[in-house]
């Protein structure tokens, strides 16, 4: 059960609607018909402008992070408590619970990092319990702190003071949660996430990037990042294209009658051509045939490439629209005139070898080179990564670029960046602008502890898993809510649907493999989406039943934090800057 009997779907109005898009999105993903990570110290680079690795001030740039604030207290006392000892950063931490018991909110870990560097010299201090209590004899007096304790080897446990969280509670219940986002030090970033392939229908295995990117992007752009790039780098060339459209044309003579209901099932018309392709030597010619036709630019060949790629886009849409997932599209064949000369360039730096016919890219610490032209002269993923990763940097000028692919591929971006960081187009210090990162996580998995398949052993069809946590929601609303309109039921069944597997997929690690199961998932009880969202409606229920006027309330109401668990609920609220934070994710 939802649980959910309780409430009627006109004061249920506070859900979101899945955003709604526009009916096709076709036009705005056709960019092109084409696909964020880590990286270096100012090099002699042509196309990268290096920035200063962040200070101090840009781990959480927001005033109102009470780390930052605690930070800036426990400045002012280490200066006074060690004016002999340069550059002594604040290490203040928010305290963890262990076997139950927290000794503070904050803690401060100065103390033995000190007395390694003053241990022999005349300053009075017998250890770091010692400095420990000078920090705190030092710190200037505050609002914020309710009181401080040495514990252990120097520690300087911080009680944060409760009329002073429920001060911060109330600017951020007026000022808005907006106001509190966590700042970055960069303008234009991107995240390169989802990437499904052409002629392919998107399967569970897209879900997670698709989740977890949009995440990010969503992250960023709600910490004020000026220009959001939400990248989706599409499988749309190589030579799978050439036996597609060879079956293409056997099954359509006359162009015109292709559409996506001519065609069918995208995956179903992929199976059929490579069956053609593996058991009969004529047809396998004519495909090769029609890759060169096609890379050559041939004009009847580009158009029937063309008339797949809008069949697929068609397909990825109605996942995105079930999510609510917004993407820009540049797939692989956008780059491909941009390889040679990224090649060039790379080869005119010393980078590319000959190794056994290919043409290969060695970086720091691995065995294995980049392949960067095959040994019959053509291109790979590296190639166009390559090329890819060249063009962002300089032509779209990016100063942060994410990549949200599995952890299987965790090797293959290491290595792209490292080239680029010998190259000079990446700085060498990895936490300097622009920067690459690879945000990798872990496979969905079935009851069985395998790829989640279907009972045919098919990979499940991601549209179709979205539609049956739907369907499953919406068995539970009829038996339950017998008096909503039909529009309401699928309204809040798609609202509860999606999101459960949006957040059954966010709460937990991304690193590590989840078991997907429906039931766990739209479980109105424990750690779920279904709670959530009831939890929501029951506390707007509360205050529209309440007959108050909020606005006046928050004007001239006081929020005060009597009982400790209030208490640590507000710190847990004023934390949000910190764990918000782009960079924890």
């Amino acid at each position: 059960m939802l649980g959910l009997g309780c409430l009627n779907i006109n004061r249920f109005s506070h859900f979101p609607s899945p955003p709604s898009l526009p009916p096709s999105r076709s036009d705005l993903l056709k960019v092109a018909s084409r696909r964020f990570a880590l990286a270096v110290t100012k090099t002699q680079s042509p196309v990268t402008k290096t920035q200063s690795p962040p200070t101090l001030s840009d781990d959480i740039d927001n005033p109102a992070s009470v780390k930052r604030q605690l930070v800036q207290l426990f400045d002012v006392s280490l200066k006074t408590t060690v004016p002999d000892e340069q550059d002594v950063l604040p290490l203040v931490e928010a305290c963890t619970s262990k076997a139950g018991v927290k000794f503070g909110d904050y803690q401060c870990n100065n103390a033995m990092g000190i007395w390694s560097q003053i241990k022999g010299k005349q300053t009075g201090f017998r250890g770091p319990p010692a400095i420990g209590q000078a920090i705190i004899n030092n710190l200037p007096s505050s609002e914020m702190i309710d009181s401080c304790s040495v514990a252990g080897p120097g520690f300087v446990n911080v009680v944060v003071s409760k009329k002073w969280i429920a001060q911060g509670v109330q600017r951020m219940l007026m000022d808005g949660i907006d106001t509190w986002a966590p700042r970055l030090p960069v303008k234009r970033a991107m995240v390169d996430f989802s990437s499904p392939n052409i002629a392919k229908e998107m399967h569970v295995g897209h879900l997670r990037s698709t989740i977890i990117g949009d995440t990010l992007a969503r992250m960023l752009e709600f910490s004020r990042v000026e220009a959001v790039i939400r990248r989706n780098h599409v499988g749309d060339w190589g030579t799978q294209f050439g036996m597609l459209i060879a079956y293409l044309f056997e099954k359509f003579p006359n162009p015109e009658d292709v559409s996506e209901a001519a065609i069918g099932d995208l995956q179903a018309f992929y199976k059929a051509s490579k069956v053609r392709f593996d058991n009969d030597a004529e047809f396998k010619q004519r495909a090769q045939q029609a890759v060169i036709l096609l890379q050559s630019g041939e004009i009847k060949y580009r158009k029937a490439w063309q008339q797949i790629c809008d069949v697929s886009r068609a397909e990825f849409d109605k996942v995105y629209q079930r999510l609510g997932v917004r993407l820009e599209e540049m797939g692989e064949s956008f780059y491909n005139p941009y390889i040679p000369g990224v090649l060039e360039k790379l080869d005119k730096l010393g980078l590319i070898e000959e190794s056994d016919g290919a043409r290969v890219i060695y970086v720091e610490g691995v065995n294995i080179p980049i392949i960067a032209v095959k040994r019959d002269g053509g291109y790979n993923y590296f190639s166009t990564d390559l090329a890819s990763l060249w063009y962002r940097l300089n032509k779209e000028k990016l100063e942060w670029i994410v990549y949200v692919t599995d952890v299987g591929q965790q090797q293959h971006f290491d290595m792209l960046f490292k080239a680029f960081r010998r190259a000079g187009w990446l700085p060498r210090d990895e936490n300097a602008y622009p920067k690459c990162t690879h945000i990798g996580f872990g496979l969905v998995l079935g009851e069985d502890g395998k790829r989640f398949r279907s009972r045919s052993s098919e990979v499940v069809r991601l549209v179709d898993l979205l539609d049956e946590a739907k369907r499953r929601c919406k068995t539970a609303l009829l038996a339950r809510a017998k008096d909503w309109t039909e529009e309401e039921i699928e309204r809040t069944s798609e609202a509860i649907g999606y999101g459960a597997v949006k957040y059954a997929d966010l709460k937990i690690n991304r690193l590590t493999n989840y078991t997907f199961n429906f039931d766990q998932m739209l479980n109105d009880k424990g750690n779920t989406a279904v709670y959530l969202l009831y939890a929501h409606a029951r506390i707007c229920s509360i205050i529209r039943k309440s007959g108050k006027d909020i606005e006046e309330i928050k004007r001239n109401g006081t929020i005060v934090l009597d009982h400790e668990d209030e208490r640590l609920l507000g710190l847990h609220l004023l934390q949000f800057p910190e764990v918000g934070h782009v960079n924890s994710f």
